[in-house]
């Protein structure tokens, strides 16, 4: 069995460089590979696109990289709480391309199963299908959306081992399943790394064949975006 195990994540990372395409898994702030994110700031790379459901908040995950404006385009459905993205956005300094958030997900799943491309009907009859191939199946109209082409995908998982198995926690498992094996090199991090045979294989999400590189996080805050409490009584 391939051992995919790095020492950290600095080793993690090494061939990102300017002007990628990376893909992030996590859902606002749910899942997201918190210290993949902290390691591309150090690393200062700039001109990257970056495919991910949103842009989470101003001063954690993605925004962190927004701040610095490490980001040249962003690939999502929503904005989200980010003020620097939609700022960003609105002023013309940060490309952005919108996409429903079904179609996101499937174009990351059709790079993942090597498919060039998908047909979907959401968007038909909007901006999102303009300059766009459509086609009529059963009577129904549908869009040609072509898979995703990234070089780098950074997921995080609650368990793994050395051979990339993994399995997410939660609602942590969101877009991060959908991105794993849908770039050239796929980098998990996990909050466990445990040893070979440890996990049951019965509750692995995703198997190891869709992962090249996975480390153990030093620290995860787990930020929450909205918090909600009930009123005093």
């Amino acid at each position: 069995m391939i051992n995919k195990k790095v020492k950290n994540v600095q080793e993690a990372l090494q061939g990102v460089t300017n002007d990628m395409t990376c893909m992030f898994g996590g859902f606002g702030l749910s899942g997201i590979p918190e210290n993949a994110i902290a390691q591309l700031v150090k690393l200062d790379v700039n001109g990257l696109t970056c495919i991910s459901n949103n842009a989470g908040v101003d001063d954690f995950g993605l925004g962190l990289l927004l701040q610095k404006k490490q980001i040249k385009k962003m690939v999502s459905s929503y904005v989200g709480e980010n003020d620097a993205f939609e700022r960003q956005m609105l002023s013309g300094e940060l490309d952005v391309e919108l996409i429903p958030q079904g179609t996101l997900a499937e174009r990351c799943r059709a790079a993942q199963a090597g498919f060039p491309a998908i047909y979907t009907p959401a968007g038909y009859g909007t901006e999102v299908s303009e300059g766009k191939e459509t086609r009529e199946f059963d009577g129904k109209m549908y869009v040609l959306e072509y898979a995703f082409k990234a070089d780098f995908a950074f997921v995080k998982a609650w368990k793994g081992d050395a051979a990339g198995n993994l399995i997410f926690k939660g609602t942590a498992r969101n877009f991060n399943p959908n991105m794993c094996g849908a770039a050239k090199i796929t980098v998990a991090e996990v909050e466990e790394l445990v040893p070979l045979g440890t996990l049951e294989p019965n509750n692995i999400h995703i198997p190891g064949i869709f992962v090249q590189r996975i480390f153990q996080g030093d620290v995860y805050e787990k930020r929450i975006e909205q918090r909600t409490v009930r009123p005093k009584l």
